[in-house]
């Protein structure tokens, strides 16, 4: 969804026990030879083949593609390449799926669980993020259902080669991602690790967001960021053409949204919600003042929420997340009482059709979230949902019903969109931790025993465990 606002689209993205072999349960391995090369053993997958093998220590990363059908209802339809990537620690190890429901990232990462679990970790770029999109793309193709299928193809064939637990996780979409896969393949995975994961079950009711910027942090800081966002509007003239003086060295053009100036005002809206998803409470005290001359209101506004973000170049990388926004994933729309009178085109514009070329049809399906809801609050098993306190797109969160089993909702206190475990509060830190490492079959004697004695089974790596909220050039989850 984007990184924060009115429609906000915004962004912008994150377990059993059983014994492994003669390794005492929990127990740290180190990668074993094989009688097959692993390599070998992942490109006998029919379909699938290497892009690149990257070296990492403790580990083998590979990047690859495979081959998946456009339409799985119709596999004879055509197929297209969708990028893979697998970081590979031991057969006899846990495997987490990972998606950050956007482009993957080609850079050796694990998440959260996978260094939890110690464990080989599988991330999936989602369908129609390039590269991964079919050509000619047919955008009907592009559902929460066909995505899930993408996944429960890739895991079909990893499975037959990692054959101990699998738990799937992401962050923003990308929990999103992994909560819809669930509801579609609830035979898949041994347990599901969602973070800050939207949950728009109706999409014209969005009172909730406005509740929660009324009530987020200190009034002095609202207050600030409000004036602020206000000034902005106000001294439209001078900031935008700033942007335009951008705009002409970079050759950036603002074709899809209508103007330079409906992209100046989409990004404006977008401040607030950008604050509170990617910054701290203790922030509050870099807000410039409102009488800051136009360069400091301009610069600040771009530090939150990035004046490029509505160009054509940087919209055309998310126009598959604002297609699913507008068709199925719904989109939160704010109000903004303080800034009557300076909006030229209104919170209606403020959509996903607005951010998505005119050549490629739109229809909203109501029915798709309610039913994931809906399964959520009935089905739910061995799902653990994180979210951060202070994140806007925690408003509408994922619940639990009576239906539920050995399932969790957390909030992270004072935590922003990149809410973790790590954050939650000593006893649900390490509840979370023990439910991770039991459904990935790898709690150790202690944990089954005491719960409290939870914690990561691999030892922090500055690089592979890099954490904190993306900044992306848009607010979307």
């Amino acid at each position: 969804m984007r990184k924060a606002r009115s429609l906000l689209l915004s962004f912008a993205v994150l377990i059993g026990t059983v014994g492994l072999g003669s390794t005492p349960a929990g127990a740290v391995t180190t990668a074993e030879p094989e009688q097959q090369d692993i390599k070998e053993r992942i490109l006998a997958i029919p379909g699938m083949s290497l892009a690149e093998e990257k070296p990492y220590t403790g580990y083998r990363y590979f990047v690859l593609n495979y081959t998946q059908p456009v339409d799985h209802r119709q596999p004879s339809k055509g197929t297209f390449k969708q990028r893979i990537t697998l970081l590979h620690k031991d057969t006899n190890r846990p495997t987490v799926f990972f998606t950050s429901g956007y482009n993957v990232s080609t850079t050796p990462r694990r998440s959260e669980p996978t260094q939890i679990v110690d464990g080989n970790q599988v991330s999936l770029e989602y369908r129609f993020f390039t590269p991964s999109r079919p050509s000619p793309a047919d955008w009907s193709k592009l559902d929460i259902q066909q995505a899930a299928s993408d996944q429960h193809r890739v895991f079909t064939e990893l499975k037959k080669i990692y054959s101990k637990k699998w738990l799937s996780t992401g962050g923003s979409k990308g929990g999103m991602t992994a909560t819809y896969y669930e509801r579609f393949y609830p035979r898949d995975m041994d347990g599901v690790v969602a973070y800050v994961a939207p949950n728009d079950v109706v999409n014209k009711e969005d009172s909730a967001y406005d509740r929660f910027f009324r009530g987020v942090g200190t009034k002095e800081c609202r207050d600030a960021l409000n004036a602020v966002q206000r000034e902005a509007l106000e001294r439209r003239g001078p900031l935008s053409a700033k942007l335009k003086e951008w705009a002409d060295a970079n050759n950036a053009t603002f074709d899809t949204v209508g103007s330079l100036d409906k992209a100046y005002e989409s990004t404006v809206l977008d401040f607030v919600w950008a604050f509170w998803q990617y910054s701290k409470e203790s922030d509050c005290a870099d807000v410039p003042a409102a009488d800051s001359s136009d360069q400091v209101v301009y610069d600040y506004v771009d530090a939150i929420s990035g004046f490029a973000a509505y160009s054509d170049q940087s919209l055309a990388t998310y126009t598959p997340y604002y297609y699913q926004a507008g068709t199925q994933l719904g989109a939160p729309q704010v109000k903004y009482p303080h800034l009557d009178g300076l909006m030229k085109y209104g919170p209606d514009f403020f959509q996903p059709r607005a951010y998505v070329p005119r050549d490629i049809p739109m229809k909203f399906e109501p029915s798709a979230m309610r039913d994931v809801d809906r399964w959520v609050r009935h089905n739910a098993t061995r799902m653990l949902f994180v979210n951060g306190e202070n994140d806007p797109w925690g408003a509408e969160p994922f619940r639990l019903g009576k239906g539920a089993r050995d399932s969790y909702v957390y909030t992270a206190p004072g935590a922003n969109h990149g809410a973790n475990v790590a954050g939650l509060v000593p006893e649900q830190k390490a509840k979370a931790t023990a439910a991770i490492l039991e459904w990935a079959g790898v709690a150790p004697a202690a944990v089954q025993a005491d719960p409290s004695k939870a914690k990561p089974l691999a030892s922090y790596d500055a690089k592979l465990d890099k954490r904190g909220t993306e900044r992306r050039q848009t607010l979307r989850p």
